[in-house]
Protein backbone atom coordinates (compact mmCIF):
# COMPACT_ATOMS: atom_id res chain seq x y z
CA UNK A 1 0.00 0.00 0.00
CA UNK A 2 1.18 3.61 -0.84
CA UNK A 3 1.04 6.53 1.45
CA UNK A 4 1.58 9.63 0.75
CA UNK A 5 1.94 12.46 3.01
CA UNK A 6 3.61 15.60 3.13
CA UNK A 7 7.33 15.61 5.14
CA UNK A 8 8.97 18.83 5.59
CA UNK A 9 12.05 17.56 7.95
CA UNK A 10 14.33 20.25 9.57
CA UNK A 11 17.32 19.53 11.48
CA UNK A 12 15.56 19.09 14.54
CA UNK A 13 13.14 16.79 13.05
CA UNK A 14 16.01 14.62 11.72
CA UNK A 15 17.57 14.42 14.53
CA UNK A 16 14.20 13.16 16.52
CA UNK A 17 13.08 11.07 14.22
CA UNK A 18 16.98 9.35 14.26
CA UNK A 19 17.77 9.35 17.84
CA UNK A 20 15.26 7.24 19.34
CA UNK A 21 15.84 4.23 16.49
CA UNK A 22 20.13 4.59 17.33
CA UNK A 23 20.21 5.78 20.69
CA UNK A 24 22.99 3.57 22.02
CA UNK A 25 23.49 4.27 25.94
CA UNK A 26 26.70 4.73 27.54
CA UNK A 27 28.06 4.50 23.79
CA UNK A 28 30.07 7.81 22.65
CA UNK A 29 29.65 7.62 19.15
CA UNK A 30 26.83 5.75 17.77
CA UNK A 31 25.56 5.23 14.00
CA UNK A 32 22.72 7.98 14.99
CA UNK A 33 25.42 10.64 15.70
CA UNK A 34 26.97 9.74 13.21
CA UNK A 35 24.68 10.14 10.69
CA UNK A 36 23.24 13.63 12.18
CA UNK A 37 26.88 14.57 11.71
CA UNK A 38 27.02 13.34 8.47
CA UNK A 39 24.10 15.68 8.15
CA UNK A 40 25.65 18.94 9.92
CA UNK A 41 28.65 19.03 8.93
CA UNK A 42 28.69 20.33 4.61
CA UNK A 43 26.08 22.81 5.66
CA UNK A 44 28.17 23.63 8.80
CA UNK A 45 31.25 24.57 6.59
CA UNK A 46 29.24 26.24 3.75
CA UNK A 47 27.77 28.33 6.47
CA UNK A 48 31.51 29.18 7.99
CA UNK A 49 32.93 29.29 3.95
CA UNK A 50 30.16 32.31 3.03
CA UNK A 51 30.65 34.03 6.56
CA UNK A 52 34.12 33.84 6.08
CA UNK A 53 34.32 35.29 2.40
CA UNK A 54 31.61 37.87 3.57
CA UNK A 55 34.51 39.00 5.75
CA UNK A 56 36.92 39.43 4.08
CA UNK A 57 34.90 41.37 1.03
CA UNK A 58 33.89 43.24 3.71
CA UNK A 59 37.11 44.26 5.06
CA UNK A 60 38.99 44.13 1.41
CA UNK A 61 36.34 47.46 0.40
CA UNK A 62 36.79 48.93 3.99
CA UNK A 63 40.71 48.73 3.05
CA UNK A 64 40.34 49.95 -0.89
CA UNK A 65 38.07 52.94 0.06
CA UNK A 66 40.11 55.86 0.34
CA UNK A 67 39.26 57.56 3.90
CA UNK A 68 37.39 60.85 3.78
CA UNK A 69 39.81 63.71 3.52
CA UNK A 70 40.04 66.86 6.09
CA UNK A 71 39.22 69.66 4.14
CA UNK A 72 40.63 72.76 5.01
CA UNK A 73 38.50 75.59 6.18
CA UNK A 74 35.49 72.84 6.67
CA UNK A 75 34.10 72.02 9.88
CA UNK A 76 37.13 69.73 11.93
CA UNK A 77 39.55 70.47 9.18
CA UNK A 78 42.64 72.55 9.68
CA UNK A 79 42.64 76.25 8.98
CA UNK A 80 43.31 78.43 6.24
CA UNK A 81 46.36 80.49 6.50
CA UNK A 82 47.20 80.99 3.22
CA UNK A 83 45.94 83.00 0.04
CA UNK A 84 44.16 80.67 -2.33
CA UNK A 85 41.99 81.56 -5.29
CA UNK A 86 38.82 79.64 -5.99
CA UNK A 87 39.04 77.43 -9.64
CA UNK A 88 36.34 76.97 -12.16
CA UNK A 89 35.08 73.41 -10.67
CA UNK A 90 34.61 75.02 -7.21
CA UNK A 91 38.42 74.04 -5.56
CA UNK A 92 40.93 76.29 -4.03
CA UNK A 93 44.67 76.29 -4.79
CA UNK A 94 47.15 77.93 -2.29
CA UNK A 95 49.60 79.98 -3.22
CA UNK A 96 52.59 81.91 -2.01
CA UNK A 97 54.71 84.94 -3.88
CA UNK A 98 57.88 85.75 -3.67
CA UNK A 99 61.10 87.49 -5.44
CA UNK A 100 60.21 90.77 -7.30
CA UNK A 101 56.75 91.70 -7.80
CA UNK A 102 54.97 90.66 -10.65
CA UNK A 103 54.38 94.48 -12.12
CA UNK A 104 58.16 94.98 -12.18
CA UNK A 105 59.21 91.01 -13.09
CA UNK A 106 61.44 90.67 -16.05
CA UNK A 107 60.87 86.95 -15.28
CA UNK A 108 57.82 84.88 -13.99
CA UNK A 109 58.52 81.32 -12.82
CA UNK A 110 55.68 78.94 -11.53
CA UNK A 111 57.56 76.20 -9.18
CA UNK A 112 55.61 72.89 -8.90
CA UNK A 113 56.83 71.18 -6.11
CA UNK A 114 57.64 67.27 -5.35
CA UNK A 115 56.41 64.43 -3.71
CA UNK A 116 55.97 65.04 0.33
CA UNK A 117 56.27 68.91 -0.33
CA UNK A 118 54.49 72.01 -0.65
CA UNK A 119 54.83 75.78 -1.55
CA UNK A 120 56.87 76.43 1.26
CA UNK A 121 60.19 74.46 -0.57
CA UNK A 122 62.75 76.46 0.31
CA UNK A 123 65.56 76.57 -2.72
CA UNK A 124 68.92 77.80 -2.07
CA UNK A 125 68.27 81.31 -4.51
CA UNK A 126 70.21 84.43 -3.54
CA UNK A 127 68.71 87.83 -3.37
CA UNK A 128 71.26 88.80 -5.20
CA UNK A 129 70.43 86.58 -8.19
CA UNK A 130 66.19 87.60 -7.73
CA UNK A 131 67.35 91.16 -8.14
CA UNK A 132 70.16 90.63 -10.90
CA UNK A 133 67.49 88.59 -13.36
CA UNK A 134 64.15 90.39 -11.97
CA UNK A 135 62.73 87.66 -11.05
CA UNK A 136 58.94 86.77 -10.03
CA UNK A 137 57.87 83.12 -8.31
CA UNK A 138 55.16 81.76 -7.73
CA UNK A 139 54.79 78.45 -6.14
CA UNK A 140 51.62 76.27 -4.99
CA UNK A 141 50.28 73.89 -2.91
CA UNK A 142 49.53 70.89 -5.32
CA UNK A 143 45.39 69.38 -5.39
CA UNK A 144 45.51 67.66 -1.82
CA UNK A 145 48.88 68.91 -0.65
CA UNK A 146 48.98 71.84 1.87
CA UNK A 147 45.98 74.28 1.71
CA UNK A 148 44.89 73.53 -1.47
CA UNK A 149 41.51 71.71 -1.81
CA UNK A 150 41.94 67.39 -3.04
CA UNK A 151 40.99 66.99 -6.74
CA UNK A 152 38.86 63.26 -6.55
CA UNK A 153 39.39 63.25 -10.60
CA UNK A 154 42.70 64.33 -10.20
CA UNK A 155 44.90 63.31 -13.64
CA UNK A 156 48.35 64.25 -15.05
CA UNK A 157 46.11 66.51 -17.67
CA UNK A 158 44.15 68.38 -14.61
CA UNK A 159 47.57 69.55 -13.81
CA UNK A 160 48.29 71.38 -16.18
CA UNK A 161 45.00 73.72 -16.15
CA UNK A 162 45.53 74.02 -12.30
CA UNK A 163 48.88 75.44 -13.36
CA UNK A 164 46.97 77.87 -16.20
CA UNK A 165 44.07 78.50 -14.05
CA UNK A 166 46.44 79.85 -11.23
CA UNK A 167 48.62 81.84 -13.63
CA UNK A 168 45.15 84.00 -15.13
CA UNK A 169 43.81 84.66 -11.70
CA UNK A 170 46.75 86.09 -10.45
CA UNK A 171 47.40 87.97 -13.81
CA UNK A 172 50.83 87.01 -14.01
CA UNK A 173 50.49 87.25 -17.85
CA UNK A 174 50.13 85.55 -21.15
CA UNK A 175 53.43 83.50 -20.66
CA UNK A 176 55.67 82.05 -17.93
CA UNK A 177 58.32 79.65 -17.07
CA UNK A 178 57.71 76.84 -15.37
CA UNK A 179 60.11 74.54 -13.24
CA UNK A 180 59.17 70.74 -12.24
CA UNK A 181 61.31 68.90 -9.16
CA UNK A 182 60.82 65.29 -9.01
CA UNK A 183 57.49 64.52 -9.09
CA UNK A 184 55.93 67.56 -9.57
CA UNK A 185 57.60 66.76 -12.98
CA UNK A 186 54.98 65.37 -14.41
CA UNK A 187 53.00 68.26 -13.72
CA UNK A 188 55.31 70.32 -17.00
CA UNK A 189 55.11 67.00 -19.10
CA UNK A 190 50.98 68.21 -18.79
CA UNK A 191 52.04 71.72 -19.77
CA UNK A 192 53.98 70.71 -22.77
CA UNK A 193 51.26 68.79 -24.05
CA UNK A 194 48.31 70.87 -22.97
CA UNK A 195 49.37 74.39 -23.26
CA UNK A 196 52.40 75.00 -24.89
CA UNK A 197 51.16 78.74 -25.96
CA UNK A 198 51.47 79.81 -22.54
CA UNK A 199 55.44 78.93 -21.55
CA UNK A 200 58.24 81.02 -21.94
CA UNK A 201 60.19 78.35 -20.99
CA UNK A 202 60.46 74.84 -18.55
CA UNK A 203 62.70 72.84 -16.43
CA UNK A 204 62.70 68.87 -15.23
CA UNK A 205 64.65 68.92 -12.05
CA UNK A 206 65.60 65.17 -11.07
CA UNK A 207 61.85 64.31 -13.34
CA UNK A 208 59.57 61.14 -12.43
CA UNK A 209 59.31 58.92 -15.02
CA UNK A 210 56.69 56.56 -15.89
CA UNK A 211 58.16 52.95 -16.40
CA UNK A 212 54.91 52.27 -18.58
CA UNK A 213 55.40 55.06 -20.93
CA UNK A 214 55.28 53.32 -24.74
CA UNK A 215 58.59 55.13 -25.92
CA UNK A 216 60.65 53.88 -23.03
CA UNK A 217 62.18 50.09 -25.08
CA UNK A 218 60.86 47.11 -22.69
CA UNK A 219 64.60 46.83 -21.65
CA UNK A 220 65.05 49.54 -20.83
CA UNK A 221 62.12 49.70 -18.18
CA UNK A 222 62.57 46.86 -16.69
CA UNK A 223 66.12 47.72 -16.08
CA UNK A 224 65.56 51.06 -14.56
CA UNK A 225 62.44 49.47 -12.44
CA UNK A 226 64.88 46.61 -11.35
CA UNK A 227 66.96 49.26 -9.86
CA UNK A 228 64.18 50.29 -7.10
CA UNK A 229 63.75 48.61 -4.03
CA UNK A 230 61.15 46.02 -4.10
CA UNK A 231 58.44 47.58 -2.21
CA UNK A 232 58.89 50.34 -4.34
CA UNK A 233 58.45 48.24 -7.36
CA UNK A 234 55.67 46.90 -6.28
CA UNK A 235 53.90 50.04 -5.21
CA UNK A 236 54.32 51.25 -8.81
CA UNK A 237 52.85 48.35 -10.33
CA UNK A 238 49.69 48.58 -7.81
CA UNK A 239 49.31 52.44 -8.55
CA UNK A 240 49.51 51.47 -12.57
CA UNK A 241 47.50 47.92 -12.70
CA UNK A 242 45.67 47.89 -9.99
CA UNK A 243 44.96 51.51 -8.69
CA UNK A 244 41.57 50.34 -7.10
CA UNK A 245 43.90 48.18 -4.71
CA UNK A 246 46.36 51.02 -4.09
CA UNK A 247 45.51 52.04 -0.02
CA UNK A 248 44.80 48.42 0.96
CA UNK A 249 48.33 48.24 -0.64
CA UNK A 250 49.81 51.19 1.10
CA UNK A 251 48.07 50.09 4.64
CA UNK A 252 48.73 46.78 4.51
CA UNK A 253 51.76 45.31 7.10
CA UNK A 254 52.43 41.94 5.51
CA UNK A 255 54.84 43.51 2.79
CA UNK A 256 57.46 46.55 2.64
CA UNK A 257 55.22 49.47 0.41
CA UNK A 258 56.94 52.76 -0.19
CA UNK A 259 60.41 53.38 0.89
CA UNK A 260 60.24 56.91 1.14
CA UNK A 261 57.17 57.29 3.05
CA UNK A 262 58.92 53.62 5.78
CA UNK A 263 62.09 55.95 6.21
CA UNK A 264 64.12 53.77 4.43
CA UNK A 265 67.49 55.61 3.85
CA UNK A 266 68.77 53.03 1.76
CA UNK A 267 67.15 55.06 -1.57
CA UNK A 268 69.86 57.51 -1.32
CA UNK A 269 73.25 58.09 -2.63
CA UNK A 270 76.31 59.58 -0.45
CA UNK A 271 75.61 63.03 -1.58
CA UNK A 272 71.88 63.14 -0.61
CA UNK A 273 72.53 61.59 2.67
CA UNK A 274 74.80 64.60 3.10
CA UNK A 275 72.23 67.31 2.34
CA UNK A 276 69.59 65.31 4.19
CA UNK A 277 71.57 66.14 7.06
CA UNK A 278 72.34 69.80 5.85
CA UNK A 279 68.84 70.68 5.25
CA UNK A 280 67.93 68.97 8.64
CA UNK A 281 69.71 71.58 9.97
CA UNK A 282 67.36 74.55 8.98
CA UNK A 283 63.55 74.59 10.19
CA UNK A 284 61.48 73.73 7.50
CA UNK A 285 58.33 76.35 7.18
CA UNK A 286 54.84 74.17 6.60
CA UNK A 287 56.06 71.02 6.60
CA UNK A 288 53.39 69.62 9.60
CA UNK A 289 50.66 71.11 6.63
CA UNK A 290 52.03 68.91 3.93
CA UNK A 291 49.72 65.91 4.58
CA UNK A 292 46.94 67.59 7.17
CA UNK A 293 44.44 66.64 4.95
CA UNK A 294 44.86 63.03 4.50
CA UNK A 295 47.97 61.31 3.16
CA UNK A 296 45.51 59.51 0.88
CA UNK A 297 44.28 63.11 -1.12
CA UNK A 298 48.08 64.22 -1.42
CA UNK A 299 51.04 61.36 -2.05
CA UNK A 300 48.45 58.47 -3.03
CA UNK A 301 46.57 60.25 -5.30
CA UNK A 302 49.89 62.13 -6.48
CA UNK A 303 51.25 58.58 -7.11
CA UNK A 304 48.29 57.13 -8.78
CA UNK A 305 48.24 59.96 -11.54
CA UNK A 306 52.19 59.81 -11.97
CA UNK A 307 51.94 55.90 -12.37
CA UNK A 308 48.92 55.35 -14.18
CA UNK A 309 47.90 55.23 -17.38
CA UNK A 310 48.60 58.72 -18.96
CA UNK A 311 46.40 60.13 -21.96
CA UNK A 312 49.93 60.60 -23.56
CA UNK A 313 53.54 59.75 -24.50
CA UNK A 314 56.38 62.19 -23.87
CA UNK A 315 57.06 61.57 -27.93
CA UNK A 316 53.97 63.09 -28.71
CA UNK A 317 54.98 66.41 -27.29
CA UNK A 318 56.21 68.12 -30.17
CA UNK A 319 59.00 71.20 -29.63
CA UNK A 320 56.92 74.03 -28.20
CA UNK A 321 59.82 76.47 -28.98
CA UNK A 322 60.21 76.07 -33.14
CA UNK A 323 62.02 79.26 -33.31
CA UNK A 324 64.25 79.04 -30.13
CA UNK A 325 62.03 81.62 -28.50
CA UNK A 326 61.95 79.74 -25.20
CA UNK A 327 64.06 76.38 -24.32
CA UNK A 328 63.47 72.90 -22.10
CA UNK A 329 65.38 71.96 -19.67
CA UNK A 330 65.90 67.94 -17.85
CA UNK A 331 68.38 68.12 -15.30
CA UNK A 332 69.30 64.69 -14.07
CA UNK A 333 71.65 63.83 -10.96
CA UNK A 334 74.41 60.59 -12.00
CA UNK A 335 74.08 58.95 -8.93
CA UNK A 336 70.23 59.42 -8.50
CA UNK A 337 68.77 56.07 -7.13
CA UNK A 338 65.09 57.34 -7.18
CA UNK A 339 65.27 58.29 -10.48
CA UNK A 340 67.32 55.97 -13.02
CA UNK A 341 69.33 58.40 -15.01
CA UNK A 342 69.09 56.24 -18.14
CA UNK A 343 66.05 56.72 -18.66
CA UNK A 344 65.89 60.59 -19.11
CA UNK A 345 69.20 60.56 -20.77
CA UNK A 346 66.91 58.02 -23.17
CA UNK A 347 64.00 61.03 -23.49
CA UNK A 348 66.25 63.62 -23.97
CA UNK A 349 67.78 61.56 -27.12
CA UNK A 350 64.51 61.35 -28.21
CA UNK A 351 63.08 64.26 -28.44
CA UNK A 352 66.41 66.87 -29.29
CA UNK A 353 65.14 69.60 -28.47
CA UNK A 354 65.43 69.05 -24.84
CA UNK A 355 69.15 70.05 -23.11
CA UNK A 356 69.96 67.35 -20.83
CA UNK A 357 72.28 67.81 -18.26
CA UNK A 358 73.47 65.36 -16.37
CA UNK A 359 75.81 66.06 -13.24
CA UNK A 360 78.18 63.88 -12.22
CA UNK A 361 78.64 63.02 -8.31
CA UNK A 362 75.15 64.75 -7.74
CA UNK A 363 72.30 62.50 -6.59
CA UNK A 364 68.47 63.66 -6.45
CA UNK A 365 68.19 66.41 -3.95
CA UNK A 366 70.43 68.10 -7.16
CA UNK A 367 68.04 71.74 -6.83
CA UNK A 368 69.07 71.89 -3.50
CA UNK A 369 72.97 72.56 -4.23
CA UNK A 370 73.00 76.96 -4.48
CA UNK A 371 75.20 76.44 -7.28
CA UNK A 372 73.41 74.24 -9.46
CA UNK A 373 70.41 75.87 -8.29
CA UNK A 374 71.58 78.95 -10.07
CA UNK A 375 72.93 77.03 -13.23
CA UNK A 376 69.38 75.93 -13.90
CA UNK A 377 67.60 80.22 -13.47
CA UNK A 378 70.60 81.02 -15.31
CA UNK A 379 69.77 78.31 -17.99
CA UNK A 380 66.48 78.59 -18.01
CA UNK A 381 66.18 82.25 -18.14
CA UNK A 382 69.50 83.28 -20.02
CA UNK A 383 70.49 79.86 -22.18
CA UNK A 384 73.67 80.29 -20.64
CA UNK A 385 74.82 78.56 -17.05
CA UNK A 386 77.46 80.53 -14.38
CA UNK A 387 80.99 80.39 -15.67
CA UNK A 388 81.85 77.99 -12.19
CA UNK A 389 79.87 75.50 -13.16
Amino acid sequence: MLFKFPIKITVLNLHQFITPIFRCDGSKFCAGDMLLWSFYFPVMIAELAVAVTVGILGWVYLATKPPPPKICGSPGGPPVTSPRITLSDGRHLSYKETGVSKEEAKHKIIVIHGFNSSKDVNLPISQELIEELQIYFLSFDRAGYGESDPNPKRTVKSEAFDIQELADKLQIGSRFHVIGVSMGAYAIWSCLKYIPHRLSGAALVVPFVNYWWPCFPASLSKEGLMRLLPGDRWTFRVAHYSPWLFNLWMTQKWFPSLSMMAGNMAIFCRQDLEMLKKLSETPSVGEEKIVQQGVYESLYRDILAGYGKWEFDPMDITNPFPNSEGSVHIWQGFEDRIIPYKLNRYISEKLPWIRYHEVPDVGHFLIFESILCEAILRELLLQKAPPTL
